[in-house]
């Protein structure tokens, strides 16, 4: 799959098979994360790598929506130092976020973001240092049968490019 194929079938999965991902998978997917771009290359981010069931289980306890990550083969939490330290911080983590995203979807494995409403616990759970903020865990596991990529792929409800480009001005 191309990046351009990746991008443009690339969607939330919220629901996968038991299957467990391979470490050769797992490594490609944390690879992919670190090898993203960021401002002035300080690369802000650090991951813990979660395929613990009971804890798989705890992490999605710690925000509303974040019930997928349960049933996940693997999650990743991402951690990095206060983004109120610098605004780069959260765009950063975001860019690495959906690198390892594009990765395991090329791989013919989903993903779905959870924000982690309780990071206190997680810290606590993951053993996360208090200098260290946390507040996004990413599932991914192989899709269910019933939440496969089309055949066809839809436009998915996206906006047309013309409602959301503005050239040279507002």
């Amino acid at each position: 799959m191309n990046v351009t194929d990746a991008i443009r079938t690339k969607r939330a999965i919220r629901l996968f098979t038991e299957q467990p991902l391979s470490d050769e998978v797992v490594t490609a997917i944390l690879n992919a994360g670190r090898r993203a771009q960021s401002s002035k290359n300080t690369q802000p981010w650090s991951f813990v790598a979660v395929r613990d069931r009971a804890t798989l289980k705890a992490l999605s306890e710690f925000g509303t929506y974040a019930g997928h990550l349960a049933g996940a083969a693997l999650a990743v939490v991402i951690v990095s130092v206060d983004p109120a330290q610098r605004w780069s911080i959260m765009f950063d983590c975001g860019q690495s976020a959906a690198y390892m995203q594009l990765a395991a979807w090329e791989l013919g494995i989903g993903s779905c973001l959870g924000t982690i409403y309780e990071p206190e616990q997680a810290r606590a759970r993951l053993g996360v240092p208090e200098d260290q903020h946390l507040n996004v865990a990413i599932s991914f596991g192989y899709p269910a049968p019933d939440q496969q990529r089309p055949a066809v792929v839809q436009r998915g409800g996206r906006q047309p490019l013309e409602a959301v480009v503005h050239w040279e001005k507002w």
